[in-house]
């Protein structure tokens, strides 16, 4: 059976795309076009069930993801299924499962009957992982045995693979002259890396593209090209190794178009507000407009235990200049392991971020912000709370802190500016 990105190029709007079109407020035709061009995804697992298409890419509003999983001794399926729930309830448009330890088959399949957003995973994790407890250590992984953890997560219905396909021996070279400050933050590149220098040999997944590529079309997965040398601290951004795998992954870009395979660019990391802009420039020339995946980006080393925050400006800053996806970051990045509250948490500072581009990017975003602003003007608190990115929060301190006023806001109370300049002016109440 033909792919989406296929049928796109053979003229047909799939129920998908439909979907997808409705959710967007635009022509399905503009997004045939877009799927067809390789500027739109739809991550959706011909396997998969259970699934409300999102799509991501040009012209369309900025989509967050939420990361759960199995990391520790003591995590539980039942734990990481309640973080899902959390994302979900808070408004994310997707879910990873980036599970490295455990039962990590159960964890994933959980994962998917959870929910109904698109779901990614990072397979080579769980082929290290099953290679450390087959031989002792993870280097001593076969290249089989990696292919066979890919498929296993293909046939369960996973929407999007994330593979860092383009982390080569050149770009390790390239690092290796140009050093870093922080050598390598990538979890699955870094072990990756380390497969290559234990074996001296290439990447498996850059030397078997074609072998994935198959994989993801019988599947109908869409490829998440992930960067193994992201930077992991402001000094490293834009550096000769990051620079050089984007040029890699460009080429895998055009590669996995050829087969029809949807395919969307993963980036950084920690970038320092003047780079933002560069960064996403250089993926979309550099890989031919593929929607840009970004995890975070962080904007400042120094706030372990805000970094939500950080990323929130990173992200905001990042769509703005033309990103599509951007990857959750919570406060307790950099510190520990994020509890079901910070999952939540880091959903909505990206939802913030990504609403704040949508406004830059598109007028029809804003419209969201003006009805918030003509229920502040009625001094409709009702409405202002349902209106409100997060419900839930808004009607807590709203409860918390109005003293029992139903009219007035809780700052100024009966001197509230708002009602004063309004009976002033003769005005009433919520008429703009």
């Amino acid at each position: 059976m033909p792919t989406q990105m296929a049928r796109a190029l053979a003229g047909e709007i799939t129920p998908e795309m439909k979907r997808v079109a409705g959710r967007e407020g635009v022509d399905p035709e503009f997004v045939r076009r877009g799927v067809a061009q390789g500027t739109i995804v739809i991550p959706r697992n011909r396997a998969r069930k259970n699934i409300d298409p999102v799509g991501i890419g040009t012209g369309f509003a900025v989509k967050v993801s939420a990361s759960v999983g199995l990391a520790a001794e003591g995590d539980t399926i039942e734990g990481e299924v309640a973080k899902v729930r959390a994302a979900v309830e808070a408004g994310t448009d997707a879910i990873m499962d980036l599970s490295v330890c455990g039962d990590i088959d159960g964890a994933r399949r959980a994962v998917l009957a959870a929910t109904t957003t698109p779901v990614g995973t990072l397979p080579v994790y769980q082929a290290l992982a099953e290679a450390r407890e087959k031989y002792g250590a993870a280097v001593k992984m076969k290249v089989d045995e990696m292919f066979e953890v890919i498929e296993r997560q293909a046939a369960d219905g996973v929407d999007f693979l994330a593979l860092h396909c383009a982390t080569t021996w050149q770009t390790l070279r390239a690092a290796r002259k140009h050093r870093r400050v922080d050598y390598l933050v990538s979890h699955g590149g870094s072990h990756l890396m380390g497969w290559m220098i234990y074996n001296q040999q290439e990447n498996p997944l850059y030397e078997h593209f074609d072998r994935l590529l198959e994989i993801c079309r019988r599947y109908d997965v869409t490829l998440s090209l992930a960067d193994g040398w992201r930077p992991g601290c402001l000094a490293d951004s834009l550096d000769a190794a990051q620079v050089q795998e984007l040029v890699v992954l460009g080429e895998l870009v055009a590669r996995a178009r050829k087969q029809q395979v949807q395919v969307m660019v993963k980036g950084p990391g920690h970038v320092p507000l003047g780079h933002l802009k560069a960064t996403v420039q250089l993926e979309k020339q550099l890989c031919h407009g593929a929607p840009y995946f970004v995890f975070g980006p962080v904007v400042t080393d120094i706030a372990p235990g805000y970094d939500h925050i950080t990323a929130a400006i990173g992200g905001a800053l990042s769509a703005w200049a033309g990103a599509e996806f951007l990857c959750y970051v919570t406060a307790a990045e950099h510190l520990g392991l994020p509890g079901v509250e910070q999952v939540r948490e880091g959903v909505i500072a990206a939802r913030i971020a990504a609403h704040a581009a949508d406004v830059a990017r598109e007028p029809r975003a804003a419209q969201w912000d003006l009805e918030m602003s003509r229920a502040r003007k009625a001094l409709d608190w009702d409405r202002q709370i349902e209106l409100a990115l997060d419900s839930r929060r808004a009607g807590a301190l709203r409860r918390e802190r109005s003293h029992g006023s139903h009219r007035a806001c809780a700052m100024c109370g009966r001197y509230c500016a708002m009602q004063v300049v309004g009976e002033y002016l003769g005005k009433e109440q919520g008429v703009c």
